[in-house]
């Protein structure tokens, strides 16, 4: 059975889509962008904020399924500059801490909203 995760803690989807996808087992969580949800307006800030911003609306996210970073398992962190990559990967250290899921970090040409990062995950339900 599919269920849609939706919280009004994350940014409402831009697009026919869901924040996440719950079954069972499994959690399939939408990318997750630097806007803030209260104002669905992209925060201002480095690549850096925007990383936190984004993680912060994938924990939302996580929390509305009934899990959270601890049961993430594989992660793609979509950058519009790879000179990025260090700044991102200091913050994102700090919300995995021990657990790091498995990642892929690729170079787009864009992203919504002008953001410089956008963040999805795959959680498994314990």
């Amino acid at each position: 059975m599919l269920r849609s995760v939706y919280t009004k803690s994350a940014p409402e989807p831009i697009g026919p889509y869901s924040q996440a996808i719950a079954s069972d087992h499994l959690i399939f969580c939408s990318g997750q962008t630097p806007i803030d949800p209260a104002q669905s307006k992209l925060i201002d800030g480095d690549v850096a904020a925007q990383t936190e911003q984004a993680l912060k609306n994938l924990g939302e996210v996580l929390k509305a399924a009934g899990v959270s970073y601890a049961n993430v398992v594989k992660t793609t962190v979509f950058l519009i500059d790879m000179a990025d990559f260090p700044a991102v990967n200091a913050v994102y250290a700090k919300f995995f801490g021990e657990n790091k899921p498995a990642r892929s970090t690729v170079a787009v040409a864009g992203l919504p909203m002008g953001c410089r990062v956008e963040i999805d995950a795959i959680a498994l339900r314990s």
